[in-house]
């Protein structure tokens, strides 16, 4: 009797999945890109924003204007500064963008059922091919003494209700991630408020660490402005 062939090599282990898995073309495809925001895109990052201080029940510090995040933001090249990622949705494939500082990420997912996007006509970055801005990511650069590694904090990440349990926040924040590793960087951190459980619980299943023994130390306003008379 013929000895039996030898069992095949097994298969190398696929990447982590950035997003939400993609599948056969059936259904709804959903096109997704993530790419480097531009000064274009400030009217949606101030909604983004105000949408997310209502969210965080923050309205109250919210004090940002098109004019002062467009004063503020692009001044410096992607990733030496605030740098911000946004995340695009269509129903149409994506026709190629190219940036010398970053390769958007694209993917296709499919939905059972497509997307009711109620603000669709005031997150619309394409017109022709009926694009909207469904979220994004801000982060700027860090340091770490005790790894001597610089890193990223993020600042802001957020996307908008009708979107979101689909595994857009997870594709926006591991973009962040993979662009550290890129990079060499040690560490991404970001800061999330204690009574948002799902975050929480969506953070660590993403392998962060929650360091409960850490507090945040704020100087702000007029406690802040006070130093600018004091003699040192």
């Amino acid at each position: 009797m013929a000895a039996a062939a030898p069992p095949p090599p097994p298969a190398p282990a696929p990447e982590p999945a950035m997003g939400p898995p993609e599948s056969a073309p059936i259904g709804h495809p959903l096109f997704t890109r993530i790419r480097l925001a531009t000064p274009t895109d400030v009217p949606f990052i101030h909604k983004l924003i105000r949408q997310m201080a209502v969210f965080e029940r923050l309205t109250d510090l919210f004090e940002a204007t098109e004019a002062s995040l467009s004063s503020t933001l692009f001044n410096s090249p992607p990733f030496q500064s605030f740098t911000i990622f946004v995340l695009e949705l269509s129903y149409n494939p994506l026709r190629p963008i190219y940036s010398p500082s970053f390769t958007p990420h694209e993917r296709v997912v499919n939905f059972d059922l497509p997307i009711t996007d109620p603000e669709k006509n005031a997150f619309i970055s394409d017109p022709v091919n009926e694009i909207v801005v469904a979220g994004f990511v801000l982060f700027f650069p860090n340091y770490s003494t005790f790894l001597a590694k610089p890193g990223f904090y993020v600042e802001d990440l957020f996307v908008r209700e009708c979107y979101r349990r689909k595994g857009f926040g997870k594709m926006l924040l591991s973009a962040v991630a993979k662009q550290a590793v890129k990079m060499g960087y040690g560490r991404v951190e970001w800061v999330v408020l204690d009574w948002n459980v799902n975050a929480i619980k969506f953070y660590e299943q993403m392998g962060a660490k929650i360091l409960q023994e850490w507090r945040i130390c704020r100087l702000t306003g007029e406690a802040l402005q006070a130093y600018d008379h004091v003699n040192i």
